[in-house]
């Protein structure tokens, strides 16, 4: 796998560099700045961006803004600031991971490895085509479709969706949904599971459409067909 570090910081670029590529196998670029993060992921295709948030000439939030333009691949960002509003705002903006400074890097890769595995798509146990109503997952090409149409989505919306479909006519609650996709807990006051269902939404059920993904109050959400 191709993997891009934007790391202000010459040693600690390094130092994941080259644990990414020795323990992980995986071929590393680095980028210093975030201005050139942001260029390099523009002419070169990544499977998974590393991502520090106090960047010079462009911080973190506004890469990974270019970012979620130009790529669907998924992004662990890094901080030195361990505020829940910041890990809140990093997962919000399209962040799929939040790793706070300092840690272990054996933690960094075991994360990677799972949003390595996570943006390849949850499959059924054949690998064959999810489907429901006219919605349909394509896990082998990583692709969704509706009514014919191709629906463009982020790593981790398509990761949110093909759990949905997976366990479609089962109410998920939020909690588990974070848990399965982010591998986290989050508190109780915040709405980064609600955002990322508002955002799988709108791309996803068209005005003229039929609903497929419902909100349960209280409860959760589920995605299935229902009468009218």
């Amino acid at each position: 796998m191709r993997i891009l570090v934007v790391e202000d910081d010459p040693k600690q670029a390094d130092y994941l560099r080259k644990g990414l590529m020795e323990a992980g196998g995986h071929t590393v670029d680095v980028a210093h700045r975030g201005d050139d993060g942001l260029h390099l992921a523009t002419v070169e295709r990544y499977d998974l961006f590393v991502l520090d948030v106090m960047l010079p000439v462009l911080d973190g939030f506004g890469v990974l803004a270019g970012l979620r333009r130009v790529s669907d691949a998924p992004v662990l960002m890094l901080t030195a600031r361990d505020r829940v509003e910041d890990r809140v705002h990093g997962l919000q903006s399209g962040a799929d991971d939040y790793l706070v400074k300092p840690f272990a890097f054996s933690e960094l890769l075991a994360r990677v490895q799972a949003l390595l595995r996570r943006s390849g798509g949850r499959r059924d146990d054949d690998g064959s085509r999810l489907h429901l109503a006219d919605l349909e997952l394509d896990p082998r090409r990583r692709r969704a479709y509706r009514s014919g149409r191709q629906i463009t989505l982020t790593a981790q919306e398509y990761s949110l969706l093909a759990l949905l479909l997976q366990r479609q006519g089962e109410v998920l609650s939020r909690n588990e949904l974070a848990e399965q996709l982010w591998g986290v807990s989050f508190d109780s006051d915040t709405n980064v599971v609600e955002v990322a269902i508002r955002r799988l939404r709108l791309k996803l059920e068209h005005p003229s459409e039929e609903k497929l993904l419902h909100t349960i109050r209280g409860m959760g959400y589920v995605l299935e067909r229902r009468e009218n």
